[in-house]
């Protein structure tokens, strides 16, 4: 690896090595579209509600309580609650360096944390007080690493964003505490919950202090030895079943899996362990390949928030965690500055898109805490002053008893116009798209300036004008999506050359002059998605995608008495953009079963040649964005769906229904009514032609 010559201190991720160099907040705006819609709702809806939220429930309370020696009686919520505040303090900072004015919020609460710092530096409301457990009494559950992990990050954010403050302060003599207590000669053991090591690495990039990257390195040694006590989920569950180098593929809480190799990352790349480095890129890719719903999500099991065993991702049990996805986001983008390998992007590319959008309501105030791909019941509208549990309802939660996703979200779009784009010696590299301004300093200290502008994930276009350069040449690089295969992408150079380009990255390197554009063409079409068979969950069924973006079909866009376990779709034909022709609709040719009463039988089962053939009615289907679905109210969803498969021909007795003739999908019969997700009351196409 290269080493980095940081340009940037206001930077998420600050690696000193690297293929590639991460530009910072103070580098790149995001200034239109997609997500500047969905970070302005960040700044302005979404980190009130957290902050208002947090004070209602009690978890603000604690702070006070343990400074006033009450915290026995008085506090409130799970032993983790205090990492929700310290995640949304790091939310802040990120949001205050790209020019939202938060500095007097922090202050505020900071002021309300330090009283309940102790004087070794230990900072938990959980333990270590009168009437309380006693510190790392319980490191299999006590969650209290994984706080103080979350409150130096929110101080390393603080002091790049906005300079070392108070909280920055706070971190630091946590951390201190940390390493003096879990140093060699004192505990051996890790936290149930890994966070603190890419924590730690990152306070070790900002100080300098040797002993945080050492401490880091020394709890991802320690990990797998089965310091952990044995438990109902086993050892696995908490990634301490055998030693990080020897894993083959991400397993246990989902969570916990993708935070310990993103610290693995961190480490690696410091030390410059690349054996390190190559186990976590090899555990990434048979997760990918085996363990990865179609929308990036990762996690099956309900019960332990887990990975299940390979290519077991049934649509309607996927718990796909919204901290998972914001996980794997985290993990994706340091394997990408790392090797420079586009794969990485395109997962995050992925994930950001389908799971991170999905989990937070168009108005900023509501989360999914699981993403399922399949909701069966429509379920109930959840409490709008009382937590939710996190998978109880088909709509989103203003706040659950574990809310960790509303800030996981919030802290992930405050800092992300910092995954956009990266740089090397040799010129800039754009991974993600967006309208987007970008300025930064070459080998040499020469300065380049760009602006994006692309109406994607709508449109496929996305145009690079130079805005400043040099009189030496430099290569503009752009990726080209993996969901391009089979499809055709352009680029354009500034002379009007124009020349196919596969997925991966595309480069054009000359002498820029002000003025010049690079145009990326890349071929946003609806198109049919089959998964692997041994994905067995979802075998003879298809979903649709649309350039990164999975859509789905909802009950709220079908006739009145139909569900969307009705829909069937005929993959022989292929799926057309809505009438907007932007995205906001794809219609499907398919058919709807005839709502009717069940028949329950004595017994369920039958032989092939009797099952009675339901009637239907043929007709063009409308689906939307995943990302928007459950924004009009409750309703029922799915994004594998049944195909119509022609049926064996009966060789019993024949059933007294009679199956209409299939017609011939006709999508563009009728002109249809357009879909936003900023619109509650938006309508989407069913096969009668009619909106709601």
């Amino acid at each position: 690896m290269r080493e980095n010559t940081t340009r940037s201190s206001v930077l998420p991720v600050a690696p000193t090595r690297g293929r590639l160099r991460p530009l910072g907040l103070d580098e790149v705006r995001i200034t239109g579209g997609f997500w500047a819609e969905r970070r302005h709702t960040n700044a302005t809806a979404t980190i009130g509600h957290c902050r208002d939220w947090m004070e209602r429930v009690g978890w603000t309370g604690n702070f006070r309580a343990a400074a006033e020696g009450r915290i026995h009686r008085d506090r409130r919520g799970r032993e983790f609650a205090d990492s929700e505040l310290y995640k949304l303090l790091e939310a802040m900072a990120w949001q205050s360096g790209t020019g939202t004015a938060l500095d007097s919020d922090i202050a505020t609460l900071t002021e309300v944390i330090a009283p309940a710092q102790e004087a070794d530096g230990y900072l938990n409301t959980a333990y270590g007080r009168p009437g309380q457990q006693a510190r790392y009494s319980d490191l299999e559950w006590g969650h209290e690493l994984y706080c103080q992990g979350h409150l130096i990050q929110a101080g390393v954010a603080q002091t790049r964003a906005r300079g070392e403050g108070e909280l920055a302060k706070i971190a630091r003599r946590a951390a201190d505490h940390v390493c003096t207590t879990f140093g060699r000669g004192g505990i051996g053991g890790v936290c149930g919950h890994p966070e603190i090591e890419t924590a730690l690495v990152e306070l070790a990039r900002t100080t300098g202090e040797q002993r945080y990257l050492d401490q880091a390195a020394l709890f991802l040694d320690r990990r797998g030895h089965r310091t952990l006590a044995d438990i109902e989920f086993g050892r696995a569950y908490y990634q301490d079943d055998m030693p990080l180098r020897e894993a083959t593929v991400l397993r246990g809480h989902a969570v916990r899996a993708l935070y310990l190799a993103a610290g693995a990352v961190d480490v690696a790349v410091e030390t410059g362990d690349d054996a390190l480095l190559a186990a976590v890129v090899r555990q990434w890719e048979a997760t990918v390949a085996r363990r990865t719903y179609l929308t990036g999500g990762m996690g099956s099991h309900h019960r332990d928030e887990a990975f299940g065993d390979d290519f077991v991702l049934p649509p309607d049990r996927a718990y796909s965690e919204t901290c998972a996805g914001v996980a794997s986001v985290m993990l994706s983008w340091r394997l990408l500055l790392a090797t420079g390998d586009p794969r990485f992007a395109d997962l995050a590319e992925r994930t950001l898109f389908n799971v991170v959008a999905t989990s937070r309501s168009a108005d900023g105030r509501a989360f999914f805490y699981a993403n399922t791909l399949h909701r069966r019941l429509r379920g109930a509208v959840p409490a709008a002053q009382v937590p939710s549990r996190r998978a109880e309802s088909s709509l989103r939660a203003p706040w659950f008893a574990v809310s960790c996703c509303p800030t996981n979200v919030a802290r992930t779009l405050a800092q992300l116009p910092a995954y956009l784009a990266t740089a090397d010696d040799h010129g800039v590299q754009v991974h993600q798209y967006a309208d987007a301004e970008i300025a930064t300093s070459l080998a040499g200290g020469h300065g380049v300036a760009l602006r994006i502008r692309t109406d994607y994930p709508s449109g496929g276009t996305v145009t690079v004008r130079i805005g400043r350069s040099t009189d030496r040449p430099w290569t503009l690089s752009l990726r080209v999506p993996d969901w391009t295969a089979g499809d055709t992408a352009w680029l354009v150079d500034p002379d009007g050359r124009r020349r196919a380009v596969a997925p991966g990255t595309a480069g054009t390197t000359r002498v820029f002059r002000p003025g010049d554009e690079v145009r990326l063409e890349l071929p946003v079409r609806p198109r049919w998605i089959h998964a692997d068979p041994r994905v067995d969950a979802v075998r003879g069924t298809v979903a649709v995608q649309r350039g990164p973006l999975v859509y789905c079909a909802e009950s709220v866009d079908l006739p009145d008495g139909h569900e969307v376990d009705a829909v069937r779709v005929d993959p022989s034909a292929e799926p057309e953009d809505g009438p907007d022709g932007a995205g906001a609709t794809v219609v499907v040719p398919g058919e709807l079963a005839v709502p009717g009463e069940p028949q329950d039988a004595a017994w369920p089962y039958r032989p092939l040649d009797r099952a009675p053939a339901p009637a239907v009615e043929p007709g063009a289907i409308g689906l939307g964005p995943y990302h928007s679905w459950a924004n009009r109210g409750p309703t029922t969803m799915r994004v594998w769906l049944p195909t119509t498969e022609p049926r064996p021909k009966p060789t019993g007795p024949q059933p007294t229904a009679t199956p209409q003739p299939k017609a011939t999908p006709q999508p563009k019969a009728t002109p249809q009514p357009t879909a936003t997700e900023q619109q509650t009351k938006a309508t989407r196409t069913h096969p009668k032609g009619t909106g709601r």
